[in-house]
């Protein structure tokens, strides 16, 4: 039952990632694909209407993750207390910004909304990639169970770390480069004309930039945490995560070699889906490793609420997961195809 619900929270996780992902990817090149004001009101009609059902994903991981796992839940939040306000703060300015935008038709307005989606996009990015290299890294948990991070100590990802150090900060970056690349894929999926061509063209590039970050990522993990890549291979959804990387890479690939924007998005979005499976499946039993001493860390079984409690709810959560994936469908069915500057409207989303 504890594996399950470990399961159950990373799904949660990994649509948020996925989903969310293209908004933050497609929001940081609002300024590299849309060269003029009715370019980035495309772009903008190609984000509006999907976002906000986006970020449904992050309150079911935080409701699952309070439900299966209390002690993993009060140590985490209340550990990245300030990446969570910056977390926050981010997602507030970003759909004000998105909101607000074109409510005014102002140079000065729209340029000043533009910048602040753009860097909340940004900062929202980060942030998802330095808190998934924490948790591959560790926290400084000491014998209470307890820990507080502050922003970055001495830059070392051993002992008493911060938010950011060398690692973390790399894996950020990875998560950068990785939803930017997604994100312009999505946008040459969602668009047309010009605006696809810069994304294919802008995609293609970031996809090898993204291999090449794979491949150093890959190697500063082995070096800082060696048992997350034997846990992978234990684990038999380890070895589907690994299968869905080396499929959505080649799909991504061949899509942006023949022009099918679907296919790259397909592909972008099943790589995505494989780092999130096999890193889950590489922590796997142990969510939060302590850097000061392994004794210290929590694991799935020590931190689970009761069994009873988790056997009653697996009976509703199969519901309200149908319910959010069946809705999630129908958004993505209506507003599919390729978005036109009169889709836009300049109004709230």
């Amino acid at each position: 039952m504890t594996g399950l619900w470990y399961a159950i929270v990373s799904f949660t996780l990994l649509m948020f990632v996925v989903l969310e992902g293209f908004d933050f990817g497609a929001g940081m090149l609002l300024y590299v694909v849309g060269r003029n004001e009715a370019e980035r009101r495309v772009v903008i009609a190609a984000i509006g209407p999907l976002w906000s059902w986006n970020e449904v994903w992050l309150v079911s991981f935080g409701g699952t993750l309070l439900l299966a796992f209390p002690v993993i839940m009060a140590a985490s939040f209340s550990g990245f207390y300030m990446a969570m306000f910056l977390l926050v703060w981010a997602m507030l300015l970003r759909g004000v910004s998105l909101e607000l935008s074109g409510h005014i038709p102002d140079p000065l307005w729209r340029t000043a909304w533009y910048l602040c989606f753009v860097a909340s996009n940004v900062l929202l990015a980060t942030l998802v990639g330095a808190a998934l290299g924490n948790v591959l890294r560790g926290v400084p948990l000491g014998p209470d169970g307890k820990f507080c991070l502050p922003l970055f100590t001495n830059f070392s990802p051993t002992g008493h770390v911060g938010i950011l150090d060398w690692y973390t900060l790399s894996i950020a970056l990875f998560i950068l480069a990785t939803f930017a690349a997604h994100g312009a894929a999505g946008l040459a999926q969602r668009t047309a004309g010009t605006v696809r061509f810069r994304c294919m063209n802008l995609a293609a590039s970031l996809s090898k930039l993204v291999l090449a970050a794979l491949a150093i990522v890959t190697f500063e993990t082995w070096r800082i945490r060696p048992d997350v890549f034997s846990g992978l291979t234990h684990q038999p959804l380890g070895w589907l995560g690994l299968v869905f990387v080396l499929v959505g890479i080649s799909e991504m690939f061949a899509g942006l070699r023949h022009g099918h924007e679907s296919q790259a998005k397909r592909g972008s979005s099943t790589f995505i889906a494989g780092i999130m499976v096999a890193g889950a499946a590489g922590v796997f039993p142990v969510i939060l490793r302590s850097t000061i001493a392994p004794q210290y860390s929590l694991s799935v079984y020590g931190s689970a609420a009761d069994n009873h409690g988790l056997a009653i709810a697996i009976v509703w959560w199969p519901i309200a997961c149908l319910l959010s994936i069946g809705y999630c469908l129908f958004i993505f069915r209506y507003y599919r195809g390729k978005t036109r500057p009169a889709d836009d409207g300049q109004r709230p989303y």
